[in-house]
């Protein structure tokens, strides 16, 4: 492939370090009869060592110049190549039990992981290079300032785990931050199901606007004083001590009886 010159509007940093990639593979451990698919597929880097372990792959990559010369170095019969943004493909679209990896583009990780989180009932699990700290929030326990929005989020969706460090040099160009290899998870089924899951989604991005606040000023118009004691849940709290029960249960008081049942969605 020739040179490419990678393109800050993309948040193209390209793994390039072999060693690095040998263990990304082996810790995914693809066999025959997975449907695998790779974001970002990029200069080809995991899809090499990839396919060398499949008979073929579906890929999303956004450049299409990329796209062009992935084509033309695989094979359609091979990697089957959908040039798209992964923020709006619709991933369920390619099937079941999907093994989703790849090197995301930290400029959009949040969104794009949370898009995911809106497929996983189409998923398997998913391997994802991101920026480290990125993955210390993603697998955060309650109380730490690590501890957010997106770890409830994606922890409600998903088991979480972080599987190695990767140094800014194993990429190029080398990024300013340390990465993570994480593995996700969905939780089939759901560990704690809200009865609304876009209530509960409400109400958690909602309590983490104002984290440095008690629950009871951050809800302040969402959640009463009889809803806080009906759900057993402290008003005097803060949002990052709650854990991903505590804010289901804390959901489903202040759901609408008449809401249709969403947990899986």
């Amino acid at each position: 492939m020739r040179r490419h010159v990678p393109r800050k509007r993309f948040g193209q940093n390209f793994l390039v370090d072999r060693a690095v990639v040998a263990r990304i593979v082996d810790a995914i451990d693809p066999q025959a009869g997975e449907h695998l698919v790779e974001i970002g597929p990029g200069l080809g880097a995991l899809t090499h060592p990839l396919l060398d372990r499949l008979p073929s792959l579906d890929a999303v990559e956004i450049d299409r110049d990329l796209a062009a010369e992935l084509r033309t170095r695989f094979g359609p019969e091979r990697l089957r190549l959908h040039v798209a943004d992964a923020l709006t493909f619709d991933f369920c679209v390619l099937g079941a039990q999907l093994r989703v990896v790849g090197n995301l583009p930290y400029n959009i990780s949040s969104p794009l992981l949370f898009h995911l989180a809106q497929c996983s009932e189409c998923l398997r699990d998913c391997h994802f290079m991101l920026q480290r700290e990125v993955v210390e929030r993603m697998a955060a326990s309650p109380g730490g300032k690590a501890y957010g929005r997106l770890s409830v989020m994606l922890q409600y969706r998903f088991e979480v785990e972080q599987l190695l460090r990767v140094a800014p040099g194993s990429f190029r160009p080398a990024p300013a931050v340390e990465s993570a290899l994480v593995r996700l998870t969905p939780r089939a089924p759901l560990t704690w199901p809200a009865r609304s899951a876009s209530v509960f989604a409400a109400l958690v991005g909602k309590a983490f606007t104002q984290r440095r606040k008690t629950l009871r000023n951050a809800l302040r118009d969402t959640v009463s004083a009889a809803q806080f004691a009906h759900a057993q849940i402290d008003p005097g709290l803060r949002p990052e001590t709650l854990s991903v029960e505590q804010f289901v249960r804390l959901a489903d008081v202040v759901t609408p009886p008449d809401s249709p049942h969403s947990a899986d969605t």
